[in-house]
């Protein structure tokens, strides 16, 4: 089975940080930006680092963007090269497109042109940061959509001791368990079983739907 794959243009933090993720969980990525800098600090972490333009269509063919299963465009800040970025990507095929926007202006020119995705990261975070706050129990969050979110939480403390099937999380709180861990440094078990007994401090990564699960009080 082909591993699924992933161009970043523009290796600022954020296109940086999502490159090395994704290759830290063995995806090929090919990185692009027009300074060598950022090739050079990026060319050790990724499959593929070239000092490309991203707003040049034939650079970004040679460079193998036509081929990938999802492509990032991580220069919100210029939004004239964001625009032609994703009229480019557009054009070469690629099915699924990501695009950082610095505003919500932006945000509504980059979806009018074909952005599957735009990202606001301070919005974003801001809101991240927010519901952990709220809730000692959030370890992480992160949003899929506008439905739904992947969350790694510890367990709270009426759901020790009890079975996942005699919670029946996913019929009152539209909760899907994926995973557990026992520690923060051990490994995650997938899909556990329906009689899983959780524990004390058990870790349970979890798919769920926002608008049950912020109504579930975790604290």
């Amino acid at each position: 089975m082909k591993r699924k794959s992933f161009a970043v243009l523009g290796l600022g933090v954020f296109g940086s940080t999502i490159a090395k993720r994704l290759s830290s969980y063995d995806y090929d990525v090919i990185a692009i930006d027009s300074d060598m800098s950022c090739i050079d600090r990026l060319s050790d972490f990724v499959s593929i680092a070239i000092q490309a333009d991203i707003t040049d269509i034939n650079q970004l063919k040679s460079a193998g963007v036509s081929d990938v299963d999802c492509a990032i465009v991580a220069t919100g800040s210029h939004l004239e090269n964001s625009i032609i970025a994703v009229m480019n990507l557009k054009e070469l095929g690629t099915p699924y497109i990501v695009a950082k926007a610095k505003n919500k202006r932006y945000m509504k020119i980059l979806e009018k042109i074909g952005a599957d995705r735009v990202i606001l990261p301070e919005k974003e975070m801001g809101e991240r940061v927010a519901k952990q706050l709220v809730s000692s129990n959030i370890i992480d969050l992160i949003d899929i959509d506008d439905e739904y979110s992947v969350i790694e939480i510890v367990a709270p403390k009426y759901w020790i001791n009890k079975s996942l099937i005699d919670l029946n999380l996913r019929s009152k709180y539209g909760i899907n368990i994926l995973g557990v861990r026992k520690s923060p440094s051990t490994r995650l078990s997938i899909s556990p079983s329906a009689n899983y007994i959780i524990e004390a401090n058990d870790i349970l990564l979890v798919i769920a739907e926002k608008n049950k699960f912020e109504l579930l009080d975790i604290k």
